[in-house]
């Protein structure tokens, strides 16, 4: 079994930073792509930010040129950096993984369960 957990959300003022953290353990042979995903209530679910096993890069529009995904596969941990923060970036948001289990060599999809972040004066 795998677990993701999340870590670094929180209140920040507009303009300010944060940095999000999402560890995943358990029986990992390796981890391929992982991705960041938010939710607002009330609206969609929407993609982020992703990084696949070669470290290529994928940004939503609203985030570009603000947000940078990143990965420390022997840590097992995938960050998201989030500068000039805007109030619509306020949501849940959630870390999620395409895993490749140690003992059965299967690849399975895992979420973690969501950090809030707050972006507010």
């Amino acid at each position: 079994q795998v677990q993701l957990v999340e870590s670094g959300g929180g209140l920040v003022q507009p303009g300010g930073s944060l940095r999000l953290s999402c560890a995943a353990s358990g029986s990992i042979l390796s981890i391929e792509t992982m991705r960041w995903y938010r939710q607002a209530p009330g609206n969609q679910r929407e993609l982020v930010a992703r990084i696949s096993g070669t470290g290529s890069t994928n940004y939503g529009d609203s985030v570009k040129g603000r947000f940078a995904i990143s990965r420390d596969d022997a840590k097992k941990i995938v960050y998201l950096q989030m500068d000039s923060l805007k109030s619509e970036d306020t949501a849940v948001y959630y870390c999620n993984a395409d895993v490749r289990h140690s003992r059965s060599w299967t690849t399975t999809n895992y979420w973690g369960q969501g950090t809030q972040v707050t972006v507010s004066s």
